[in-house]
């Protein structure tokens, strides 16, 4: 609302997800006028180290304090709170938050929670996401402490998985979606009532590609800007 502290965004990871996501923040916000969209003050730091590359042991460029440090610059800016448009970086959370005194809207938990509202009496959920993410288990935690099982792609499965994030989407190529969708239907075959995109490409895909029609494929990035509109206290768009 008028008057209240910007929203941070520690972006840039990757750029292309960032500028989704802020387009859905708009896209989404329940507005009139200019004046009635949230302030946001974006940190689009595309130089930040991989985050896969690190938490599979590819690479010792630890991205962690570096996005910690982004925190405190967006708070020494007087920001109300930040997100973070990136599942894997998630990994890294306690680090980024215990770095700043203002909250960090977490998007696995907000993910999660959206499942668990999207089907009632959920048992088992489907997850898509980078190798980094799918190893850091922040997902499989997450849905293990509201009992949930997660299901993952098989190995070949995940090699595709990552051919469309990092050679597909991240590389600005066109994204072959026959293949995002045998994924997926391999995993409703193996029980996953509903499927997330827990990686902010496959946002990309998702949205490039009007696939979000279908109420049991959960988007991350979508449930991030949508908490974050409520969060700071503005109304989310009817369809």
């Amino acid at each position: 609302m008028k008057g209240d502290p910007p929203v941070g965004v520690i972006g840039g990871v990757g750029p292309q997800a960032t500028a989704y996501f802020l387009d859905m923040v708009v896209r989404l916000t329940d507005a009139a006028r200019d004046q009635d969209h949230l302030d946001l003050v974006v940190l689009n730091h595309a130089t930040i180290p991989d985050r896969t590359a690190f938490i599979v042991g590819e690479s010792d460029e630890d991205p962690g304090p570096v996005m910690a440090e982004d925190a405190r610059r967006l708070e020494r800016f007087g920001v109300q709170f930040l997100v973070l448009p990136c599942n894997t970086a998630h990994h890294f959370t306690d680090e980024v938050a215990g770095a700043v005194t203002v909250p960090l809207l977490n998007i696995v938990e907000e993910t999660v929670a959206e499942t668990r509202r999207r089907v009632p009496g959920l048992g088992t959920v489907g997850l898509l996401a980078t190798t980094g993410t799918a190893r850091a288990a922040v997902y499989q935690r997450e849905a293990e402490r509201h009992g949930l099982t997660c299901l993952l792609p098989d190995d070949d499965d995940q090699a595709r998985v990552m051919r469309i994030i990092y050679e597909q989407v991240k590389a600005g190529r066109p994204v072959d979606v026959d293949t995002f969708h045998d994924v997926v239907e391999g995993l409703r075959r193996r029980g996953a009532e509903v499927v997330v995109l827990g990686c902010t490409e496959l946002s990309v895909v998702a949205a490039d590609h009007d696939l979000l029609a279908d109420r049991t494929l959960v988007d991350s990035l979508d449930v991030l800007a949508r908490r974050t509109i409520e969060r700071a206290g503005h109304r989310v768009r009817e369809a």
